[in-house]
């Protein structure tokens, strides 16, 4: 008796094989005028005007994302942003994205269909075009992502570049992302401002670049906390830096998250990662709209480069990192 064939609903990625699965992936493609070879060759081809800037994230199912707490398409869009922020903190330009996706056999090829859907919507909102990439059988859910930028006629900004008697300003959010972790982590679905920003960040597109044309000195994507990034641009400067809490105002969202669970919420603004907001350091003066002043760098002393709050130095832990023990 001849074996049925399973309908598209019920498919998994073991039915249709390695090339239904890219065929899935790279349907209803955009390309933008960079970018003269796509999907489908050996090797994509793509024009860069000025510096080519690239970065690469993994991300990893159980230890970046959880698919009972973010859907396909939202872990896709996620995929396209905690990369392209690194391209916006160069003061770059997105243009090219690469994805190798590793997945279990058993995985629902509608799994496939919406996260290749997120990922194209989040790499149209950043202006990138998806040019190739590959696939894998794999044990769990693993997404490999790499950006190509370009900088046109500037040098890229980079973390080195920090003077004493500089403005540091960010943009973005700070402390949703992690609030958002937070509620997740304890059951629950709301706020769902601060939800949604954990399992989607919002970067702010375009305006690396305008930092950069704006005359920044210095910058980097929050990632794994305003504190601990500030510390690795007060480290490659050798210089100190200063942020002060009463330029924070605390979103509503970030106050319910940390009234909830009896925590301070200046700690989510400070130490919370994942936003994926920009810090920068300016030469004193008006800075760009959008941007926020939030502190200050000097000469370093005798202690060395380092990261302070209100002039004092932070208790406790600054933000994340992998592989930390406790």
């Amino acid at each position: 008796m001849p074996r049925s064939t399973p309908s598209s609903a019920e498919q998994t990625v073991a039915d249709i094989g390695e090339f239904g699965l890219i065929a899935n992936i790279i349907r209803g493609l955009s390309r933008t005028p960079a970018v003269s070879v796509g999907p489908g060759d050996d090797s994509a081809v793509y024009l860069i005007n000025g510096s080519a800037v690239t970065s690469t994230d993994i991300l990893i199912e159980g230890v970046h994302f959880r698919r009972d707490w973010s859907s396909a398409t939202e872990i896709g869009r996620k995929s396209v942003a905690v990369n392209a922020a690194d391209i916006e903190a160069m003061g770059a330009t997105p243009v090219a994205v690469v994805m190798s996706l590793g997945v279990p056999g058993d995985l629902p090829v509608r799994w496939v269909k919406d996260f290749a859907a997120g990922f194209r919507a989040e790499a149209d909102t950043a202006g990138l075009a998806l040019v190739g990439g590959d696939t894998s059988s794999a044990r769990d859910i693993t997404i490999s992502v790499t950006v190509i930028g370009e900088t046109g006629a500037l040098e890229p900004v980079l973390r080195t570049g920090a003077t004493p008697g500089e403005v540091v300003a960010v943009c973005g959010r700070l402390g949703w992302a992690a609030a958002g972790l937070t509620a997740l982590g304890r059951g629950f679905r709301s706020p769902r401002a601060a939800v949604d920003s954990q399992r989607v960040p919002v970067v702010p597109y375009g305006e690396g670049r305008r930092a950069a044309l704006g005359g920044a000195t210095a910058m980097i994507d929050i990632s794994d906390g305003l504190l601990a990034d500030l510390n690795h641009v007060a480290q490659a400067s050798g210089v100190w830096i200063d942020v002060e809490t009463a330029a924070f105002e605390i979103p509503e969202p970030v106050a319910a998250v940390a009234s909830a669970v009896g925590k301070d919420p200046l700690d989510f603004v400070l130490t919370g990662g994942e936003d994926h907001a920009l810090a920068a350091c300016f030469p004193m003066g008006e800075l760009p709209s959008g941007w926020v002043g939030i502190g200050t760098v000097r000469e370093a002393d005798e202690s060395g480069p380092m990261v302070t709050v209100d002039g004092r130095p932070h208790e406790g832990a600054s933000g994340w990192e992998h592989f930390r023990r406790g």
